[in-house]
């Protein structure tokens, strides 16, 4: 059926063009909408849609890989700042719930006051438990190392190793030669630990008085932050930020309890083998049980290291046999009882971030590394999820009153 050039064609079509490629498009002035077709050059290969996909893909992670290296450099360059404001956080996330609790019926400043002191002296306490186990123990375990040493040479020389007496001395010769070649350099170090201990002093000034703040005006510092963001990013930005401190803070509890737990393990087992260091050792662990998957298991090596000197190659293995025993007990029960429900990270992602904490940012960037990752894929998945429907605002009482 033909129509005049003008005249609507069927379907509500008005006219039609043909372009160069050789494609029709057609308009409409109905209510049906009809999909242009875009035009293509000649000769022009067609764009798969998943290489497509994949260029959008790419450039957002482009830019949001320079967004990272730019933030790490900035950390790296503030790195005692950060430290101390991630240990502010930390003091905070485990402190609140007692401070809430306290504030109940005393003055909130009073309160986090109690709180944070009271964690001072738990842990100058302990320190001081340690330096007294130590002085104590230094002559006896200077013995104990001397005669271990001497086991440890008869151990190596007798089956299944049948090294030779000449080897083993030798490599003690070359042990003290190197030290006393790299005595300066040994020396210098020490100056520069030393000179150290004023950076980790600051730092630690820092985290407690930022902490302090935290404790008592966390809420009202969180709002005001809120206030400055235009209103459309205000509600994302709640919601990041709530699931970010969620995610955050369950994972502090969570690991406290873990290392705690593993330090309570591995002190038993110490104190019940008569290992000298026993509290010392313990600490160790409960610290080194910070850095997941890997921090225990060096702390339980250290720990036999001085079995194996102290007590013999018999309590050494012990000891070893404890480190497959924490692990197990820390994989399958601790961290599904305590960990789940702050972190669900699988155990690959977890070692990843490990490794690329330590190699950025050495032990710092390795405890970091993890509730870094957590809280980053806690906001993700925060944000991907539609908003709650907002309620309706209520009458204002006497508005309708004419």
């Amino acid at each position: 059926m033909s129509h005049r050039p003008g005249e609507p064609e069927p379907g509500g079509q008005t006219g039609s063009r043909r372009p160069s490629g050789g494609r029709r498009v057609l308009r409409s002035r109905g209510p049906r909408a009809v999909v242009r077709a875009v035009p293509r050059s000649p000769g022009a290969p067609p764009v798969h849609a998943g290489l497509r996909q994949a260029a959008d893909y790419a450039w957002r992670l482009l830019v949001v890989g320079v967004a990272v290296y730019a933030v790490v450099n900035i950390l790296g360059r503030f790195q005692l700042i950060a430290v101390a404001i991630f240990l502010a956080l930390v003091i905070t996330s485990v402190l609140r719930p007692l401070a809430d609790l306290l504030a109940r019926r005393l003055p909130r400043a009073i309160a986090v006051l109690i709180c944070l002191i009271g964690a001072l002296v738990v842990l100058a306490g302990l320190l001081s438990l340690v330096g007294n186990a130590v002085a104590g123990e230094a002559a006896t375990l200077g013995r104990e190392l001397q005669g271990g040493l001497t086991r440890i040479e008869r151990w190596l020389q007798g089956p299944p190793f049948r090294v030779s007496a000449g080897t083993v001395s030798g490599l003690r010769g070359k042990i003290s030669s190197y030290i006393s070649s790299h005595r300066s350099a040994l020396i210098s170090t020490a100056v520069s630990g030393a000179g150290r201990l004023v950076e980790v002093a600051t730092g630690a000034a820092l985290s407690l008085f930022c902490s302090l703040f935290f404790l008592y005006s966390g809420d009202r510092m969180w709002l005001w932050s809120q206030r400055q963001l235009p209103p459309g990013a205000r509600q994302p930005w709640d919601r990041a930020g709530r699931a970010a401190w969620r995610t955050f803070a369950g994972y502090t509890r969570g690991i406290v309890i873990v290392a705690a737990t593993n330090a309570a393990l591995v002190g038993i087992a110490l104190f019940a083998l008569q290992v000298p260091l026993a509290l010392p050792l313990t600490l160790l662990e409960f610290f080194a049980s910070f850095v997941p998957l890997i921090g225990s298991p060096v702390a339980m090596v250290v720990a036999s290291v001085v079995a194996l000197a102290a007590r013999g190659p018999v309590t050494a293995i012990i000891v070893l046999l404890l480190i497959v025993v924490i692990g197990q007990i820390e994989g399958h029960v601790l961290h599904p009882l305590v960990m789940s429900w702050a972190v669900s990270l699988h155990p690959v992602v977890v070692a990843v971030s490990v490794l690329a904490g330590g190699i950025a940012a050495g032990v710092v960037g390795a405890v970091v590394a993890v509730p870094a990752v957590s809280v980053i894929w806690a906001v993700i998945s925060e944000l991907r999820t539609p908003a709650p429907a907002e309620p309706p605002p209520e009458p204002v009482p006497g508005a309708g009153d004419g």
